[in-house]
């Protein structure tokens, strides 16, 4: 009898931890939805990029707040942590804006699609980010950086630059470096206008002071070597512009991709031995078809591949409502990649969502298609 007993309990224990499990939090990816952090607020973590440091995925994201105000920095870069990419931990604000006046990181700046890379040489966490100054709208179009010695942080904020003063692009032909367009005599957004974008009157303009540096991301290579990349040239041209062995300053080595195709939210990710890249138009907060393109190097040449979405007519052309931010390559799954997107709100921009989705690839192309819900289990 004892031993009945003893079976039946068991078996009653197996169901109890059974019917546990299925009431635990499915491990998906709503896009779009309410995302809840363990606090049970909605993760406050936009344009964001995310690190991979051992066994935990860290996601570095702008800190909004309620209205239009939210569009500029009055907190700073907030940071999370996962170990699934499913749920997510509060780690607080990794950078903050300050109080005081007479810095460049002053409340009511621009902090921007913030990213973060792990120095391995000096054991350093380094964020990079877009930033505006105060007052000023975009117009200075400087990157920011940041270090710390702990990946959730605090960093602490070094300078804000136009990257690469008095440096041309690597391959960028002498007889453009001093020809005179007489521009301003050029009406904008004519074919002469977008010729000379094209060829750099742009980048002459800014050789003294330096280039802009508008939507960036950062990527690190299998060698170690990290890039910026970055709109620049108003918006007109991509700028590949490796990082010192730091990752603190630029080496003063760049080149120009893309150039006069107008792209912004630059996304890069390595599949084999080619590098890919997700962007999108430049309609500012409206969301628009999104550009793919591949290379062989970070330097490129860059060969455009055409929109990766796949949908509606709709869907495609509004990348499922959303901007691109960053590609995560996914740990232990071999090729496998998600898109990070953002679906603005500027109205009230703490309300923005985000837009999680696999990546597919078809004859070496990367495709997207719309999921309501999906898990890591996809990538088996």
């Amino acid at each position: 009898m004892q031993k009945i007993f003893k079976h039946i309990g068991t078996i009653v224990f197996i169901g109890f931890i059974i019917l546990s499990a299925c009431k635990q939090p499915a491990k998906t990816i709503k896009p779009g939805e309410i995302w809840l952090d363990n606090n049970g607020v909605h993760i406050n973590a936009h344009g964001g990029g995310i690190l991979y440091h051992q066994g935990t995925y860290f996601w570095f994201g702008e800190h909004k707040i309620e209205g239009k105000a939210g569009n500029k920095a009055y907190v700073g870069v907030h940071c999370y942590s996962s170990d699934d990419l499913c749920t997510w931990k509060d780690e607080g604000i990794a950078l903050s804006v300050v109080e005081d006046t007479t810095s460049m990181i002053v409340k009511g700046c621009i902090v921007e699609r913030p990213k973060v890379i792990y120095n391995a040489k000096n054991k350093q966490f380094v964020m990079w980010f877009h930033h505006e100054l105060k007052g000023m709208a975009y117009k200075a179009a400087m990157t920011g950086v940041a270090v710390s010695d702990r990946v959730t942080g605090p960093y602490t904020y070094l300078r804000s630059v136009n990257p690469n003063p008095m440096c041309w692009p690597i391959d960028y032909a002498d007889s453009l470096k001093t020809k005179d367009y007489n521009f301003e005599q050029v009406k904008r957004w004519s074919p002469q206008w977008q010729e000379a974008s094209k060829q750099g009157v742009f980048l002459q303009r800014d050789y003294k002071r330096g280039q802009m540096a508008r939507d960036m991301t950062l990527f690190v290579d299998e060698d170690g070597t990290a890039y910026h990349i970055h709109s620049s040239e108003e918006n007109q041209t991509l700028h590949v512009a490796e990082l010192n062995e730091d990752y603190t300053d630029f080496s003063g080595r760049y080149a120009r991709v893309l150039e006069g195709k107008s792209n912004e939210a630059p996304a890069i990710f390595k599949r084999g031995d080619k590098y890919y890249m997700i962007s999108s138009g430049c309609t500012g907060w409206k969301p628009n078809a999104a550009r793919s393109a591949v290379a062989n190097h970070p330097f490129g040449p860059w060969t455009e591949l055409g929109n990766p979405c796949r949908g509606t007519e709709k869907e495609m052309q509004t990348t499922f409502q959303s901007q691109s931010t960053y590609v995560l390559p996914v740990q232990g799954a071999k090729d496998s990649f998600i898109y990070l997107g953002d679906r603005w709100t500027p109205e009230n921009a703490i309300d923005g969502r985000y837009i999680w989705l696999p990546i597919e690839f078809s004859e070496d192309k990367p495709v997207i298609r719309w999921h309501d819900e999906w898990s890591l289990n996809t990538f088996n």
